[in-house]
């Protein structure tokens, strides 16, 4: 079987009886993973077991961006938490400049809802219940104590929203193929207002539902995608959840099929079912802001590196229709702040 683009199964089976000897027990086969737009995870097995691998997308990896020593980092200390994490397997170095490096992590099987008409044909009792576990979550991230877990170093809390802005227009530069009208204006203003730090915690910098797992209990038992961890403002991670769901129930579908009205709970309610969980006094209009340019960022990037040839699995063509709308949305919530 040809492994998927990207993935190297001679290098992933010598890595593996190198670090975990014995846990290999057959020829490995793998294919990729569809739906993610960023790092790359594939599905590999041995005909007795799977396990899940991520690398960093091909070319074009932005200064800070995809680090996959974080991401296996974070999950192997939150693995003892509250915070459900797939079990982190091995961490496997590039042995030359032309490799990636990558990680393997267990296979958690359930479901993935990328789209709110996903998580509405669940029904409205279901699907509420799901809304509000998935902010439970996230409240539960911002309550470990990043020393109890060995997470100490793991980031600056103190400068996090100014360090924050400033990194994402650079990732914005390097990553510029065309004109985006009002994204500067955007980070002038997102600059000019950055609120007083609201506290410091462990933040997954892109925490949504379509980045966990859900099994047939409706239980959220996986929380993916940790590329973008560290030490930083609680609310910022709220604000960046709080506007994809707001992506997501819009009628334009801009983030998938949008839902039925009414079949989800709304961005307010989530955000009041995390103030019950981990109360705070500050306005999330700045945080909203700067979510809608993040996302912008992220998304440019993507077509960037789809325009380069150098996006593996479908649906990149319509990554750069997006990101008009995202900075549109941000300096709406700009002048509401």
């Amino acid at each position: 079987m040809t492994a998927p683009r990207g993935l190297d199964l001679d290098r992933l089976r010598a890595c593996l009886d190198r670090v975990r000897p014995g846990l290999v027990t057959g020829p490995l086969t793998g294919e990729l993973i569809q739906g993610g737009k960023s790092n790359l995870t594939y599905r590999v097995g041995d005909g007795a077991t799977t396990w899940v691998v991520r690398r960093p997308p091909l070319g074009h990896v932005l200064r800070t961006a995809h680090d996959m020593t974080r991401e296996f980092r974070v999950i192997s200390a939150l693995g003892e938490t509250r915070v459900p994490v797939p079990a982190a397997i091995a961490f496997c170095e590039p042995e030359t400049g032309d490799e990636a490096p990558f990680y393997v992590m267990q296979d958690v099987p359930g479901t993935i809802y990328r789209t709110a008409a996903q998580a509405a044909a669940l029904g409205e009792q279901r699907a509420h219940a799901l809304a509000f576990a998935l902010v439970d979550v996230l409240a539960d991230l911002h309550t470990v104590d990043p020393a109890g877990v060995g997470l100490r170093d793991f980031g600056r809390p103190e400068g996090y929203l100014q360090r924050q802005v400033r990194r994402w227009k650079q990732q914005l530069d390097a990553s510029r193929s065309r004109e985006l009208p009002g994204v500067d204006d955007l980070f002038d203003r997102l600059s000019a207002r950055i609120p007083a730090e609201s506290g410091a915690a462990i933040v997954h910098g892109d925490f949504r539902l379509d980045n966990v797992i859900v099994n047939g209990q409706d239980q959220i038992v996986a929380v993916l995608d940790w590329e973008m961890a560290t030490l930083g403002d609680p609310l910022a991670d709220l604000g960046l959840s709080l506007a994809y769901w707001d992506l997501w129930l819009r009628p334009t579908g801009l983030f998938g099929e949008a839902a039925p009205e009414g079949a989800l709970p709304t961005s307010a309610d989530l955000a009041a079912r995390y103030a019950k969980r981990r109360p705070f006094a500050e306005s999330l209009d700045w945080y909203l802001a700067f979510a809608y340019f993040k996302i912008a960022v992220i998304l440019e990037g993507i077509h960037f590196r789809h325009l380069a040839g150098q996006t593996v699995g479908t649906g990149f063509d319509q990554v750069g229709a997006m990101v008009p709308h995202l900075v549109a949305a941000g300096l709406r919530q700009m002048r509401e702040a």
